[in-house]
């Protein structure tokens, strides 16, 4: 009995699996590619917005999202990017844990997302 009752769990298990469908990816037309390197793309938009980058510490908060940061009826599409940095300031202090993110849309950043990201 308890090996009927086993075998039922386990085809309702496996049936569940293999009737979930995975994510829908992004439209690339809207958000462009996903950014496989995005690591490498934050990496360089950092070391032109910051005064020492050498410096900079990079903590990664997750994978790319696709998001839509348009307002007002206009769109803004393209991959975002989660992260907290910290890294010496122009006075050679540093600047202790600091949340940021960037929009990253075809290879490129197209928006710094300011102190908290998305």
């Amino acid at each position: 009995m308890k090996a009927l009752a086993f075998s039922l769990c386990l085809l309702f298990l496996v049936a569940g699996l293999a009737n979930a469908q995975s994510p829908t990816p992004a439209d690339t037309a809207l958000y462009g590619d996903y950014p496989t390197n995005y690591k490498m793309i934050v990496m360089g938009w950092l070391t032109n917005q910051m005064f020492h980058p050498e410096t900079a510490r990079v903590e990664w908060s997750g994978e790319p999202k696709p998001v839509d940061l348009g307002r007002n009826g206009q769109h803004l599409y393209g991959y975002v990017v989660n992260f907290r940095v910290n890294a010496q300031n122009q006075f050679g202090g540093y600047t202790g844990w600091q949340k940021h993110g960037v929009l990253i849309r075809n290879g490129e950043v197209v928006k710094g997302l300011g102190g908290l990201g998305y």
